[in-house]
């Protein structure tokens, strides 16, 4: 039996610290190219079981542990959770993972997503809590987290506890049993907590000791490598010395030079391995410039493969690795299924959807369905006329909305979709897509709300004060007090049944309002009536309401308007 390295995916909050820390482990310095310093495609990195066993060796040598596996291969996951759709069929693509939390802060609102997507695979998991040297009254004594934390002080130790025992409470309230990894006594029934630091470097040889014992304790069976067929997802489609290439994680079986390359899409792509390239050990294969050929790379792996007419691959596609040439129709319709339903149109309104991958596409589709927005399309590729075009058709202003994830629309179909109102939200990261997206919503909600209420007239009962007439008609001048409601110019009033004339402007203290609030005494000029024959001093006068302003109002939720509202039709109909 041949065994292949474990799939770590490293997942957390956006600013958890998931790059920097495998910066530590494989001495690189990968975020450093990242925008915004923010991990936004998924990139991965191979490290040999002789580098772990060196990361490590006080514990190898101490414990007597026989490394067996390959090594690990890492996967460096976008901060927002829903981009852990780097995917394999039917489940998640990683062995394990590890779910980085600060240390500092505990949960937040994306670690919340990283539980929900690894109960929803069930991978199993440990948590390295980042920023150990942040910790008030903590200092590095040594690399091995246990023989640092024996010479701390009794504040950093106490401080530290206080912390560790935070996220144990915050791992219960989700269903976990969770404890320090030194004190597990299960590692089957507890998840593991293991404090380190990316700075220092502080429990990195715990936290690669606890993935070895996982990966060869509980792991046997999944990580053995059953067939000749290699299966992975296409990272990236990359241009190298004016040839495209393929970035490949390459998750089962093997990749020849010369085998059958099948992609899977709406019209599969079929064609021959003429290169396999792999980046140094510890490399990451996204800002590698230097490569190895390789004949032939066994799974789990990073590569980068060069073949002919792939021109038209699209990231986050399946693909297939067969040296037999009888099995390419079988497995193009299976990878053909395996794609089906991320791209799709729906005849009903809805926002469309735009991504530069596959699994961009999927992990946005995954969002915007959490938040219960309906769909009307999701494609990969940039927006077009034609999109904006058809999205003009859509009757809800609230869903007439195009998100692209990954892309730039040009200024044309900008100008296109600006004209036709059709709001185009872009960004190249994930949360921030989101918080302009919602923000927009926020508007157009507001937008509309204004407008709905400019067409209707908002209840409001005013009493005509005694000894505060200032003007008998053309226009009435009068002093009133506002009952209940708000006063605005421009209300048709009524006088029991009948109606009497308009409110032309107000004025509190010699200064001109546009409105006044219940309680408050203000001078009006109201068109229509004259004092002494169509209004008197204490009448109550109210405004002209309909069942439709009504209706209105409770659309929009303003209760104690829309319940004036019916007080006042009420009146007219007793």
């Amino acid at each position: 039996m041949s065994v292949r390295s474990p799939i770590i995916t490293v997942m957390g909050h956006i600013d958890a610290g998931k790059t920097t820390l495998l910066d530590r482990i494989r001495g690189t310095m990968v975020a450093a190219h990242e925008a915004g310093a923010i991990t936004q495609w998924a990139g991965c990195s191979f490290m040999t079981s002789s580098c772990i066993k060196q990361l490590c060796l006080k514990y190898v040598e101490k414990l007597k542990i026989d490394i067996k596996i390959p090594g690990f291969l890492f996967l460096d996951t976008p901060g927002h959770a829903a981009f852990n759709a780097i995917r394999k069929r039917g489940g998640s693509l990683a062995d394990l993972a590890i779910l980085v939390i600060d240390v500092n802060i505990g949960f937040q609102a994306q670690t919340e997503e990283c539980i929900s997507i690894l109960k929803q695979y069930k991978t199993p998991f440990v948590i390295a809590a980042t920023k150990l040297d942040k910790i008030d009254g903590w200092q590095k004594k040594s690399d091995c987290f246990l023989e640092s934390y024996e010479q701390q002080s009794d504040k950093a130790r106490a401080n530290l506890e206080d912390k560790v025992y935070k996220i144990v409470s915050q791992m219960y309230e989700h269903g976990f049993s969770a404890e320090r990894f030194d004190r597990v006594t299960d590692f089957r029934k507890s998840v593991a907590i293991i404090p380190v630091s990316s700075t220092t470097g502080e429990g990195i040889p715990e936290l690669l000791m606890t993935l070895i014992g996982l990966s060869q304790t509980f792991l046997k069976d999944q990580i053995e490598i059953k067939s000749d067929v290699g299966l992975g997802t296409i990272l990236e489609v990359k241009e190298l010395r004016g040839c495209k290439t393929i970035d490949v994680i390459l998750y089962d079986g093997k990749a020849r030079v010369g085998d059958w390359l099948v992609i899977g899409a709406k019209e599969p792509i079929v064609t021959k391995i003429r290169a396999i390239l792999v980046p140094r050990p510890g490399k990451e294969i996204r800002v590698e410039k230097e490569f190895e050929n390789a004949q032939e790379v066994s799974a789990a792996a990073g590569i980068k493969i060069m073949a002919p007419d792939i021109e038209n691959a699209i990231a986050g596609s399946p693909v297939a690795i067969l040296g037999d040439e009888a099995q390419i129709e079988k497995y193009k319709k299976e990878l053909s299924t395996e794609i089906e339903g991320i791209e799709f149109d729906n005849p009903e309104d809805g926002v469309m959807l735009k991504a530069d991958s596959l699994g961009s596409l999927e992990a946005l589709v995954g969002i915007v369905k959490e938040k219960g927005i309906s769909i009307r399309a999701a494609h990969v590729g940039n927006v077009n006329k034609n999109d904006v075009i058809a999205m003009t058709s859509v009757k809800e202003p609230l869903k007439r909305f195009i998100l692209v994830f990954g892309l730039q629309p040009d200024e044309e179909v900008l100008k296109i979709a600006k004209d036709n109102n059709v709001p185009i939200v872009s960004s190249n990261i994930i949360y921030d897509l989101f918080e302009k997206f919602e923000k927009m919503l926020e508007e157009k909600k507001s937008e509309i709300r204004e407008a709905k209420l400019a067409q209707i007239t908002r209840p409001v009962q005013i009493k005509i004060l005694p000894g505060c007439i200032f003007r008998a008609s053309d226009p009435a001048i009068v002093g009133v007090e506002v009952l209940d409601g708000i006063l605005r110019s421009g209300i048709k009033l009524k006088k029991d049944r009948r109606e009497v004339g308009t409110i032309l402007a107000i004025q509190s203290e010699g200064m001109h309002v546009d409105i006044a609030k219940k309680g408050e005494r203000v001078a009006v000029s109201i068109e229509g009536p004259v004092v002494g024959r169509h209004i008197f001093e204490n009448d109550v006068l109210s405004s002209v309401i309909t069942q439709q302003d009504v209706k209105v109002l409770e659309e929009l939720e303003l209760r104690d308007e829309a319940e004036l509202a019916r007080r006042i039709l009420g009146a007219d109909n007793g």
